[in-house]
């Protein structure tokens, strides 16, 4: 469920050290980053004129690197610099370049701009001439390629640090770091394209991948495929969402427990019904919150869901009356859904970046997070976290979060950990809204869901 590792800039550097520690030389790891850059741009960007904009540390080196290598394969390529190189490699990559560098002040914009100026390391502003000089220059480009990240980006939480023109694709080398997928910075990168130049990267964090999902075997009934039970409340029509959704990522059995419409669940109504399915050896996993309401009776009803030793999704309302219960009374492997404003009700307006406050979160709530937004994070309370690929923009409407609770419910139905299964069900509510197109509404998405799952097996 989990993929590529995400390694912020103190890391990276560990990872480059350690690679160097066992052999590999620095001018080396250089010679393999421009090297893939530049058949990256040859591939992608095509054999147009070039300007490569060098920075004075080792992402300057790679632009010199870069120059040589599409010089030597006939592209027209110049060079300009914010200033003169200052590490060793750098130095040496300038020499080993050889053509003529100008300054950046003096540059025109070619059909191609390749910024090299800085990368994973860059802790403050651009100097205003210099941000000036790459706004006019990528202006006039039609094609804009950043290495590594687009200068005046944070590496480790994405914001920006100066103002950042948008690009069409950034080549990165051995990991991505948070700022490729953590908006605002993840919005202007563009295509992503990762290479792998030899350095052995791990870390607790990682990028949301593609789930492996089994399709049901001839051994498989509605009760060994998962059974959900989802809590209806105020707003019947949110839970009737989140049952569909189980059904259609795959649950053998939802049970929707209250006064909502059929849609295609069995109904239980009634809180004896309620307190009884809860006692089912059968369900897998209970999901309450959508449209669930704030009264007394909806407390009692998660109150009643808390104790019953179920795995269990809390969205929506079920988020805002925990606040009440106190984390507390959750149980282990609850998996929590909260959007910004639902995050900072239960968690404060506290600093760091999004990776952080949401591992904050997981510690503090004892449970897995699923962070929501354009750049949804899922965290787990031992530390690891995951970050998914920018969301289709068109998921930002009304219904979608009570569907991706209702996918979360069917895959720890279908026995999956919690971490696990939140990292699945993002994935999948991802790839159901790219499916169902940009003018989806919730149903569409729910019925986008077979698809995306047959692309999981």
């Amino acid at each position: 469920m989990t993929g590529l590792p995400i390694l912020t800039a103190g890391e990276m550097r560990a990872a480059e050290a350690e690679a160097i520690a066992a052999g590999t030389s620095e001018n080396a790891l250089m010679e393999r980053a421009g090297t893939a850059a530049a058949l990256a741009l040859r591939r992608f960007a095509g054999p147009a004129s070039t300007l490569i904009l060098a920075g004075p540390g080792n992402n300057g080196g790679d632009g010199y690197v870069i120059a040589r290598k599409l010089a030597a394969l006939g592209m027209d390529v110049r060079v300009a610099a914010s200033g003169p190189p200052k590490s060793k490699v750098a130095i040496a990559a300038r020499r080993d370049y050889g053509g003529q560098v100008a300054a950046i002040g003096a540059a025109e914009p070619m059909a191609i701009l390749v910024d090299c100026l800085f990368g994973t390391g860059l802790a403050r502003p651009l100097d205003a001439s210099l941000s000036e000089a790459l706004a006019r220059l990528a202006a006039g480009a039609k094609v804009k390629v950043a290495v590594d990240l687009p200068s005046g980006v944070s590496a480790d939480d994405g914001s920006l640090i100066s103002p950042v023109p948008a690009f069409d694709i950034t080549v990165t080398f051995g990991a991505f770091k948070p700022a490729h997928l953590l908006q605002p910075a993840a919005a202007l990168m563009g295509r992503i394209i990762l290479n792998d130049i030899g350095i052995a990267a791990t870390s607790r964090t990682s990028a949301i991948a593609r789930p492996r999902l089994a399709a049901p075997g001839p051994e498989d009934h509605k009760y060994r495929r998962g059974m959900v039970l989802v809590a209806a409340g105020v707003m019947p029509g949110a839970a009737a969402l989140a049952a569909d959704a189980a059904l259609r990522a795959g649950a053998g059995y939802v049970w929707l427990a209250g006064d909502a419409p059929a849609a295609a669940a069995a109904i239980v109504r009634g809180e004896a019904g309620w307190r009884a399915l809860l006692g089912d050896e059968r369900v897998g996993a209970v999901v309450i919150g959508p449209g669930l309401g704030r009264d007394n009776t909806t407390v009692a009803r998660l109150r009643a869901a808390l104790r019953s030793k179920r795995p269990l999704v809390l969205d929506g309302d079920a988020l805002a009356l925990l606040k009440r219960i106190g984390f507390k009374a959750l149980p282990d492997d609850v998996i929590l859904t909260p959007h910004e404003g639902e995050f900072h009700a239960l968690f404060g307006v506290t600093g760091g970046s999004k990776l952080e406050r949401a591992r904050d979160a997981a510690a503090q709530a004892g449970a897995v997070i699923i962070y929501k937004g354009a750049d949804t994070v899922v965290a787990a309370p031992d530390g690891r976290a995951a970050i998914a690929a920018p969301a289709p923009h068109w998921l930002a409407s009304a219904g979608t979060g009570d569907v991706l609770a209702g996918i979360c419910g069917a895959m720890r139905a279908h026995g999956l950990a919690p971490f696990e299964a939140a990292c699945a069900a993002v994935w999948l509510h991802g790839r159901a809204a790219t499916l169902a197109g940009p003018w989806l509404i919730a149903d569409d998405l729910v019925a986008a869901l077979p698809d995306a799952m047959g692309e999981c097996l």
